[in-house]
């Protein structure tokens, strides 16, 4: 998991890991809370990147969620960019789509 500054749009970015797994959620968690409480503290949107993500199941929901909970406290919008399209769809049969936005 990376946190970067995007230089050329100010907007905080934090990078799921290429596995998202049950086994890997608390994890994951615990470690991306932390860089996304350090991202949160700006006016820009937060981008999740998930397009490194090619196994996860749903506790990759929870992580995200997590995420845009904090981001939502400090007036921050949050968006997933490069989601699998499976991820997509399975936040759509969860009904978690309308509470995690994903990038086209």
């Amino acid at each position: 998991m990376t946190l970067s500054q995007n230089d050329a749009a100010p907007s905080s970015e934090l990078a799921l890991p290429q596995r998202l797994t049950l086994a890997e959620a608390s994890a994951v968690a615990r470690n991306l809370s932390g860089r996304a409480s350090s991202a949160v503290a700006g006016p820009m949107p937060l981008i999740i990147d998930a397009g490194g993500v090619d196994s996860f199941d749903s506790s990759a929901f929870a992580v995200m969620l997590d995420v845009v909970r904090k981001a939502k406290l400090a007036g921050r919008d949050v968006r997933v960019r490069g989601a699998p399209a499976s991820m997509v769809d399975l936040a759509r049969l969860y009904g978690v789509d309308e509470l995690i936005t994903f990038d086209d």
